[in-house]
């Protein structure tokens, strides 16, 4: 009877642990039925519930990007407006009441662009520069490759070629121009070509018109003659592509508060007529370095792995109007929204309007290209996550044919031993 009791006493112990498993489905339920087992099923499920969170991470982030390229969005539709309102005011057929009126107009557009720059995400700013990285602040540099390499600022305007090694035929008796636009304000000025040279063209700004009034003293200053561009907000030196010599000229004033928005360089013949295919090369300035101010790491940050560090790091830049370059600040504190109310000043602002549109581009591509990557990195973690979960239920989920057959042997073996000792126990009683 004692023999039959502790065959009894195993076929429980078995019978219970196979109930145990067919009820919860799994094989491993505590550490006792398998420390090693148990320990890598925990540690799984613990990346399982990490991998989930990286993917809502993710998506969160995405969600914050699409409303920053949202409000971008609507400042690049504005800008296209704002260039077709620039060329009509530019445009001789309108009385100073219609370039008031396009004015007008201009004003409440920009304002909206501010508003824009004011969009949030859970009550944080996205592109009014208070989430960009770490950048020791920038100077506007532009750039001219349409001039022959060997060109450098000490070049005499009369002696110009084209990359081509073809003249450029400016002619002493021309008549150079030169508008460039800061503080929302145009700077221009004209002198007889004669001997001048290129350098001449840029220096002649400081005498321009409201100079002292409205440039807060910005006028152009390093300047390069060889492959190299300028500093970028990073601290590197940019150069062209190809190691070509280019003429680079940048702001005196680094910072937006420097920030030379557009400039045009025009040539005049003698017969009053304008020289386009001459102005179509001099006046081929692009804008390589967009001028920024000094900011902390403020960048935003996406915690897509399990891992520390493994995060997405994206800076939005400024989008206000006064980076976009159509609004400034007088000397007297007055905000200055950019001037179209002369035609002169209409022609000067449509570079400005072409740089506006090329940096709320470029800003829009760049979070863009963020926004596609993490659909690539919501499909990556997705992945990871099953992957990891057939892996943890190949060691702790139960076969359950398996476990159904060894619970119902183990459930006759109980009962078969119930008997037995019931048949023991009436056997040692005769």
């Amino acid at each position: 009877a004692l023999n039959t009791l502790n065959i009894m006493g195993t076929n429980s112990n078995a019978l219970s642990k196979s109930l145990q498993k067919v009820s919860s489905g799994m094989k491993i339920n505590s550490a006792a039925d398998n420390p090693a087992g148990y320990a890598i099923s925990e540690r799984m499920r613990t990346q399982i519930r990490s991998l989930d969170q990286d993917n809502q991470n993710a998506k969160n982030g995405q969600n914050m990007l699409k409303t920053a390229e949202g409000a971008v969005s609507s400042t690049v539709d504005i800008l296209k407006t704002l260039k077709e309102k620039v060329l009509d005011a530019a445009n001789d057929t309108n009385t100073t009441f219609d370039r008031n009126t396009i004015q007008d107009y201009m004003n409440q557009a920009i304002d909206q662009i501010n508003d824009n720059a004011n969009a949030s995400y859970n009550g944080k700013l996205l592109v009014d520069g208070s989430m960009n990285k770490a950048t020791a602040g920038a100077t506007v540099t532009y750039t001219n490759e349409s001039l022959g390499t060997a060109t450098d600022f000490g070049s005499a305007l009369t002696d110009l070629v084209d990359r081509n090694g073809n003249s450029l035929n400016i002619l002493d008796k021309d008549t150079v121009s030169i508008s460039y636009v800061v503080n929302g304000k145009t700077m221009t000025t004209s002198f007889s070509v004669g001997s001048s040279k290129l350098s001449d063209v840029f220096g002649s700004v400081t005498s321009a018109t409201g100079y002292s009034d409205f440039a807060n003293s910005v006028s152009f200053g390093n300047t390069f003659a060889d492959s190299q561009i300028g500093t970028t907000a990073e601290g590197l030196m940019m150069h062209t592509a190809d190691g070509t010599s280019v003429l680079a000229i940048s702001s005196s004033a680094s910072g937006v508060g420097g920030n030379i928005a557009g400039f045009t360089i025009s040539i005049t013949g003698t017969d009053g007529n304008v020289k386009k295919s001459v102005n179509s090369k001099l006046d081929a300035w692009s804008e390589q370095i967009s001028a920024q101010d000094k900011s902390n790491d403020n960048a935003v940050t996406m915690q897509i792995g399990t891992k520390a560090n493994q995060s997405i790091r994206v800076g939005l830049s400024d989008m206000r109007a006064q980076a976009l370059g159509l609004q400034g600040v007088s000397t007297d504190g007055s905000v200055q929204n950019l001037d179209i109310t002369t035609r002169a000043n209409a022609n000067a602002s449509i570079n400005v309007l072409d740089n506006a549109v090329q940096k709320a581009l470029k800003e829009q591509t760049k979070i863009g290209s963020v926004e596609n990557r993490l659909d690539y990195t919501q499909d990556n973690l997705t992945t990871q996550s099953e992957n990891v979960q057939a892996s943890e239920s190949t060691i702790r989920d139960a076969d359950m044919a398996k476990e159904m057959t060894e619970y119902t042997k183990n459930n006759v073996l109980m009962q078969a031993s119930q008997a037995m000792l019931a048949h023991a126990n009436q056997s040692s009683q005769n």
